[in-house]
């Protein structure tokens, strides 16, 4: 029982997070996507945006060795970079794998890994903009432009209540970015000021509006849940995962520093 004792302790010392290491992952590198087509009348404001917007850094995490031999036994797909992580993180002597020792270690009830199912881009999620012109007393057309008259945020979520939240959102994040080729963040913002030189013209006795649109990629699928624990028995080590659940959920990832447009012309003010 002391032996037992002793050899979890050891094991759970060894398995205390650290900070953070990036990684490329191998197999996640090697996935293939096809890019979204942007639309003529979707427009990137990433160098004109008066707010600068964060770069999202989401890299893949490379397992290590033992991160790797560990994926590799369990009975259930892992994929949660914050898992991987952990096991990236962790050490297990060899001396306390001796013939004969035993131990179960109980690693939390995680968010395994998250598999998509449909991947949809809307270009006109939320307006943000609208700029006008009253041209109805000019005899030649008028020229407008895109010009933002207020610091907008646009922010995004997930359709349905879950454990551990943003790990779920990271997982989500990776996959529809994966699909898409987009820049995607649950928190995106177009800064007051912002222009384009686009131009759009308004007919002479007419009333013309240029609108603008915030896009975000809605991502649908199924998340799936478990018990995670490592065995050790004897020189054997490995994952076991238990009491395994899935759930469908989906989630709306606006598109970071794009606009759409939508110019149209009326008889009178709208």
């Amino acid at each position: 029982m002391l032996r037992k004792m002793s050899l979890s302790i050891i094991v759970l010392y060894s398995l205390c997070i650290t900070p953070f290491q990036t990684y490329a992952a191998e197999g996640n590198q090697q996935q293939t996507s096809t890019p979204v087509k942007v639309p003529n009348s979707t427009l990137n404001i990433s160098k004109e945006n008066t707010y600068p917007n964060a770069t999202q850094d989401m890299p893949y995490l490379q397992p290590s060795e033992l991160a790797k031999e560990l994926l590799n036994t369990s009975n259930v797909t892992i994929e949660n970079p914050d898992l991987i992580r952990m096991l990236n993180e962790s050490t297990i002597s060899k001396s306390i794998l001796t013939l004969g020792s035993r131990a179960t270690i109980f690693l939390g009830h995680w968010p395994l890994n998250y598999e998509s199912t449909e991947t949809t881009t809307n270009w006109e999620y939320q307006r943000i903009n609208a700029n006008l012109f009253d041209n109805r007393g000019g005899k030649m057309p008028y020229q407008i432009r895109y010009k933002q008259e207020e610091q907008r945020q646009i922010k995004g979520g997930l359709t349905a209540r879950v454990p551990n939240v943003e790990h779920v959102k990271q997982m989500m994040l990776l996959k529809a970015m994966s699909k898409t080729n987009l820049p995607l963040a649950f928190t995106t913002v177009i800064g007051a000021g912002t222009k384009k030189d686009q131009v759009y013209n308004v007919p002479p006795k007419k009333v013309g509006y240029l609108y603008g649109y915030a896009p975000a990629v809605n991502e649908k699928g199924k998340i799936t849940y478990g018990e995670v624990y490592l065995v050790l028995k004897g020189t054997k080590r490995m994952i076991v995962v238990k009491n395994v659940t899935s759930q469908g959920i989906g989630a709306w990832i606006p598109v970071q520093d794009y606009v759409s447009f939508g110019f149209a012309v009326y008889d009178h003010h709208r």
